[in-house]
């Protein structure tokens, strides 16, 4: 993030002064922040989400034709509630940054 970007943001709130941000993505109103260490779901000025990476049980991105697609964040532990974001096709390219990322860290490499 720049420096004048990050001023504010809540992904302050969780982020450690040496994890690298690595994505972030709109998915309409929220945003995807995927650092070396964690993923985390901004919606306006709260996380609705925050987890390690290793605490993701399941990435799922659908499109469909004449729609937003689909993007669903499953966490392994049922205490954090699942994530369902609609994503605009001008989003497509940084979401799939993140998501490019984020597979390569559970396959195990990256």
């Amino acid at each position: 993030m720049e420096s004048d970007e990050i001023a504010g943001h809540p992904i302050l709130q969780v982020i450690a002064p040496d994890e690298r941000i690595r994505a972030r993505a709109r998915a309409g109103d929220t945003e995807i922040v995927v650092t070396d260490r964690r993923l985390a779901v901004v919606a306006t000025d709260r996380l609705t989400l925050d987890i390690g990476l290793d605490g993701l049980r399941r990435v799922q991105f659908d499109i469909e034709r004449d729609r937003p697609a689909t993007l669903v964040v499953v966490p392994e532990l049922p205490s954090h509630e699942p994530q369902v974001l609609a994503v605009h096709p001008e989003d497509y390219p940084a979401v799939a940054q993140a998501l490019v990322y984020i597979g390569q860290r559970l396959a195990g490499g990256a």
